[in-house]
């Protein structure tokens, strides 16, 4: 689509990547610079959303009025050599990001598994890494501008009430147009990746990530086997040791992405053979070391289509919450083929970030697409809600705002941010409406 200043009507169904949303806008524009989406904000139709690359798994983007994509807002505008800050529009996808930051040898400190969101995106519903010293994207905004909705620039500064609640703003208090994010040095990372049993792993949790600067694991429901990942960081310069071609695409490729998507196929059809099918992945499982840059490391294709659940609880509660998820899923009869994925993330300071004020572990739930999730997803959510969980933004889950205005110290102080910055909502939602009230 060309970039204009005025808005096109919308022909078209749009749909986010996992399928969970579809939604028919009644115009699109593609604005190509700031001050075009300044005007595109200010004249169009109806409410107004931007979109980025669809992978949310809820509805914070869509919308019958105004669909904007931010594709030609893109690129890095300015870099700080000596601070190790660079600025950059929001529709830059991670991925074009993590390259281009590295060509001016700096590097996001902690990033997700998936780079395929915009910036915007990613920021708007809380993206984040793993790493006990380590917060997620937002936590390395230093400042941004926001398009409000008359369609005046707005600065949030470092510092500000503004910027905590603009870091992770879900779209409701205007279109994010350029951020400031604190880099650092670009540097390789050691990933060491080992099978193991999880009551081992549990009861080391805390040692390992003592010892380690990025750890996660996965967990195989129906088995008592995990596959820890640790990753620590070595110096730009360090003697990288990649994976080698062949051993990248037979395991990040064939084996996670082709066969797996032909065992979910299986695993539909016939669902008592799960239990089987995972005691055989997780045995199947084979350690394995490499160095490679940062980004490479922490990000890894993603093709298989799935739906996810999402919960932000207290660290110290994730030992005895993972053991309950585990009670609750055995005792519901469900069968779920996909692992359950568990992450950590430190304290920071955004007023809707699920880490806000708490050292944080993350337990994430999925099902694959052609499979019903709606039991398991309720089932972990019960038992995640009931240990002082958050639900990720952009993951599926049932709470709304006046269940949400408990977990969040500063939800009345967003409220009132979002308040004054669109009375009119013009930002707004069905799902917004759900979660902020209207």
């Amino acid at each position: 689509m060309r970039s204009v200043t005025t808005m096109l009507r919308c022909v078209g169904t749009w749909r986010n990547w996992a399928g969970t949303v579809r939604a028919t806008p009644s115009h699109v524009a593609t604005p190509a610079s700031v001050p075009e989406l300044q005007a595109v904000v200010r004249d169009a139709p109806g409410r107004v959303k931007p979109v980025g690359a669809g992978h949310s798994f809820t509805a914070v983007a869509a919308t019958d009025g105004t669909h904007l994509r931010l594709a030609l807002l893109s690129g890095i505008e300015s870099v700080d050599s000596v601070a190790h800050t660079a600025t950059v529009l929001a529709g830059t996808t991670l991925r074009d990001l993590n390259g281009a930051l590295w060509g001016h040898g700096l590097a996001l400190s902690n990033l997700g598994d998936i780079d395929a969101q915009t910036v915007g995106g990613a920021l708007a519903t809380g993206t984040h890494g793993t790493g006990a010293r380590f917060g997620g994207l937002a936590a390395q905004v230093l400042a941004l501008d926001l398009v409000t909705a008359d369609g005046e620039l707005l600065h949030c500064p470092a510092g500000s009430d503004l910027l905590a609640a603009a870091r992770v703003g879900l779209g409701a208090l205007g279109v994010v147009a350029r951020v400031t994010l604190q880099c650092e040095p670009a540097f390789e990372l050691r990933a060491v990746e080992r099978p193991g049993p999880l009551d081992d792993t549990l009861a080391g949790f805390d040692d390992t990530v003592a010892a380690h600067d990025h750890v996660e694991f996965y967990w195989f429901p129906h088995t008592r086997r995990v596959l820890t990942k640790c990753n620590d960081r070595l110096p730009a310069d360090a003697a990288r040791r990649p994976l080698p071609r062949l051993r990248g695409w037979l395991d990040d490729e064939f084996l996670s992405n082709t066969v797996f998507e032909g065992a979910n196929r299986l695993a539909t059809r016939v669902p008592a053979v799960i239990p089987r099918l995972n005691r055989v992945s997780a045995r199947a499982l084979s350690a394995r070391e490499y160095t490679d840059r940062s980004y490479r490391v922490f990000c890894s294709p993603r093709r298989v289509v799935f739906r996810e659940l999402e919960y932000a609880i207290p660290r110290a509660a994730l030992a005895g919450a993972l053991r309950d998820v585990d009670r609750a899923v055995e005792r519901s009869g469900e069968r779920v083929a996909f692992p359950v994925e568990v992450r950590v993330a430190a304290a920071d300071d955004g007023w809707l970030s699920t880490a806000y004020g708490r050292d944080s572990a993350y337990i994430a739930v999925h099902q694959y697409h052609r499979r019903p999730h709606e039991r398991y997803f309720r089932t972990v959510e019960d038992v995640l809600r009931a240990a002082g969980g958050r639900p990720h933004w952009g993951k599926l889950h049932t709470r709304r705002a006046a269940d949400l205005r408990p977990a969040y110290p500063c939800f009345d102080a967003f409220v009132e941010v979002r308040d004054r910055l669109d009375p009119g909502r013009r930002f707004g939602n069905p799902y917004l409406e759900e979660v902020l009230g209207s």
